[in-house]
């Protein structure tokens, strides 16, 4: 497997995503991108060196480069996933991430109890607690992927 992550915002989730691949015996390449020009050498090396499958972390950065993120994971034929379902709705393979929808209508309540009055550090510090997977079965059959069918019932939406 491999990373792609933002060294600037997003060491932290390349780390993690370090442990967890140890934790299950697998090896993980990891590829710090800076700047755009340096999409297509992560993609090659990651490429050259057998990786299975790309996870692109959940930089700014990366998202507002995704249409060539995806384009570049077509070409290169690297099964990837992100963190968020436009990728997949233009046609990125997965995605595996934080319901902004769910994540907007709490932030709403907070603004609300601060009009009301709440002091904003009286408040408690929430997390996500929902989260969405987005699977495109036309871009799984592009690059010659079977998804399971248990993973097929566990997605919250399945483009075809």
């Amino acid at each position: 497997m491999a990373i792609l992550y933002d060294p600037e915002n997003d060491a932290g989730q390349a780390r993690a995503s370090e442990i967890g691949a140890l934790s299950l015996g697998l090896h993980l390449q990891l590829f710090a991108v800076r700047r755009p020009a340096d999409f297509e050498k992560a993609f090659s090396e990651a490429k050259r060196n057998q990786a299975g499958g790309l996870i692109v972390t959940s930089s700014q950065f990366f998202y507002s480069h995704r249409i060539r993120l995806v384009a570049l994971a077509a070409k290169h034929r690297l099964p990837t996933i992100y963190h968020h379902e436009e990728y997949v709705a233009g046609s990125g393979l997965m995605s595996y991430g934080a319901d902004f929808h769910d994540l907007f209508r709490r932030a709403a309540s907070y603004v609300d109890k601060i009009l009301k009055g709440a002091k904003p550090n009286d408040l408690p510090v929430e997390q996500a607690t929902r989260f969405e997977l987005v699977i495109n079965l036309k871009t799984a059959t592009a690059l010659g992927i079977t998804i399971s069918q248990s993973l097929l019932r566990r997605a919250d939406q399945v483009i075809e």
